[in-house]
């Protein structure tokens, strides 16, 4: 399990929620650009609402887990599966692409800060 002051677990969350956001927005976009016949692939219009309210959830979901190390790993599938709505519109390769860079950095960073407040909370190791 993860600490309840995690910076890793905070940067987390703050990225997962902005991501909500723009998953919502990005959905609205979908849906609004489909054909009203047969929608994209042949798929009513409303399934980008369906699956962009799926993909929130699933969001919304992994912000209330990050307790877990095991959420983290959630957090990496979601952002694939954004990359991967770049097939039903190619902005989302882009939006997907930034929010992932986004994810890794605060991977990377919550992670290498948290190592060090707990390296300077032992006894007897001297702060650097």
């Amino acid at each position: 399990m993860n600490g309840g002051g995690s910076v890793r677990r905070s940067l987390a969350s703050i990225v997962l929620a902005f991501e909500t956001i723009v998953v919502f927005l990005a959905a609205l976009v979908i849906w609004g650009l489909a054909p009203t016949e047969n929608g994209t692939w042949g798929l009513p219009p409303w399934t980008a609402l369906a699956v962009g309210g799926g993909i929130i959830l699933l969001l919304v979901l992994t912000i209330a887990l990050l307790r877990f190390d095991w959420a983290y790993g959630l957090g990496w599938a979601i952002q694939a599966i954004v990359v991967a709505a770049g097939f039903i519109n190619p902005a989302m390769f882009f939006v997907g692409a930034l929010f992932g860079g986004i994810w890794a950095y605060a991977m990377v960073t919550g992670g290498r800060i948290d190592r060090d407040r707990a390296a300077r909370a032992e006894p007897g190791k001297e702060a650097q």
